[in-house]
């Protein structure tokens, strides 16, 4: 294989390229909402959500101010707090734990399968049997997330939820547009949370999310509570709240990028195939499980270890290639979660892969104007290091 030479810089992910596509229509639609003033919770808020729920295929989508705060929410209206636990990856972003303490609830770390990097079945049951055994803690719900935009096992986590009388919650965070047995996510799980951060698969320009669901009670309550629990006027107020609503230009800007997201996708999953195979036989690759189609929010290869990771980053450093860590340090190791570590499981098993991933686990460029020439340096430069 000749690999490119070209000097045009790689990005581990590229706003820029999209962002020409779509420029006029961004100008034209802020301009709108310049003159009109509506800048919260505008028309283009209501719109967006609109196509976000066609999109996905569910009832009901409600726009909010983060990824972090559509999990908040949803965690919110289920009554979730002191007393309860929640079961979530131990391999995953800090925001996925850090709600339920928030809440006052108690993150219950789980392990993660080597194989997709999303939480491990057997070892979720096997940790509600020991905090139901233990009796300190209340199981109440069971965040998956589809980490990097590869869809979780959701029919088995809502088997395990249903079993259990528990809250099943979708951190679709990395992965809007994946789907599982032809049904997108949004439409697995009682609610789905999203985030618009830029460099998500449908990214604003600031930050933004929303909450999926086919439940119209729950979708009333998200919204309710993301304006500080205001009933049916503006000065009821029936609850306690937050704000997190989303901001009308922030909706606009996806409102432009959305058209693009079926045609992202696709090249997306065009780059996921240059990449397992040119690298598979090198480096471990990522699979997809059977029924799934992921988003690729992140395409992330696995190393022997830790050592040996550290040349592949010298390697493209050398030549100019990004790469970046995701994760680097599990969550139940982090000094924030420490306490709720001890906490959630007194004789807690211990989580060998989601420790394994963290030494071995690196992420290469992934963006859907990745070109080949691109693509070529990526690959030359990975296997350089080995």
């Amino acid at each position: 294989m000749n690999a490119d030479t070209s000097p045009r810089p790689i990005g581990l992910f590229d706003m820029k390229a999209q962002q020409s596509l779509i420029r006029a229509e961004i100008d034209r639609r802020v301009a709108a909402i310049l003159d009109s003033g509506a800048f919260i919770n505008g028309p283009d808020v209501r719109e967006l959500e609109e196509k976000l729920a066609e999109f996905a295929g569910c009832a009901h989508a409600v726009g909010v101010s983060s990824g972090t705060d559509a999990l908040q929410i949803a965690m919110m209206a289920e009554n979730i707090g002191r007393g309860d636990a929640v079961f979530l990856p131990a391999f995953t972003y800090t925001a996925t734990a850090e709600v339920p303490l928030v809440l006052g609830a108690t993150p219950v770390f789980v392990d993660v399968a080597e194989d997709g990097f999303n939480i491990d079945l057997a070892d979720l049951r096997r940790r509600i049997a020991l905090v139901k055994e233990e009796g300190r803690l209340r199981p109440r719900a069971v965040v998956g997330v589809d980490l990097f935009g590869r869809p979780a096992d959701w029919p088995a986590i809502q088997e395990i939820c249903r079993a259990e009388g528990m809250f099943a919650l979708d951190d679709a965070a990395q992965a809007f547009g994946a789907a599982l047995h032809g049904r997108r996510l949004g439409q697995w799980g009682d609610a789905a949370a999203l985030s618009f951060y830029p460099t998500k698969t449908l990214g604003c320009y600031g930050d933004g999310g929303a909450i999926l669901t086919n439940d119209a009670g729950r979708a009333e309550l998200y919204r309710s509570l993301r304006t500080h629990g205001e009933g049916k006027t503006r000065y009821e107020v029936e609850r306690t709240g937050m704000n997190g609503r989303l901001d009308t230009l922030q909706a606009a800007i996806l409102l432009c990028k959305l058209p693009l997201l079926e045609q992202e996708l696709k090249d997306r999953a065009r780059v996921a195939r240059f990449y397992g195979q040119h690298l598979a036989g090198h480096v471990t690759v990522p699979g997809e499980m059977p029924g799934a189609e992921s988003a690729w929010g992140l395409y992330s290869i696995l190393l022997p270890d830790a050592e040996a990771r550290g040349r592949v980053q010298a390697a493209m450093q050398a030549r100019g290639v990004p790469s970046a860590i995701y994760y680097p340090k599990p969550l139940h190791r982090q000094p924030a979660y420490a306490k709720a570590h001890a906490e959630g499981l007194r004789q807690a098993p211990p989580l060998p892969v989601s420790e394994s991933l963290c030494q071995r686990i690196l992420s290469l460029p992934m963006h859907p104007y990745l070109d080949e020439g691109q693509l070529e340096r990526v690959v030359a430069a990975v296997t350089a290091g080995l």
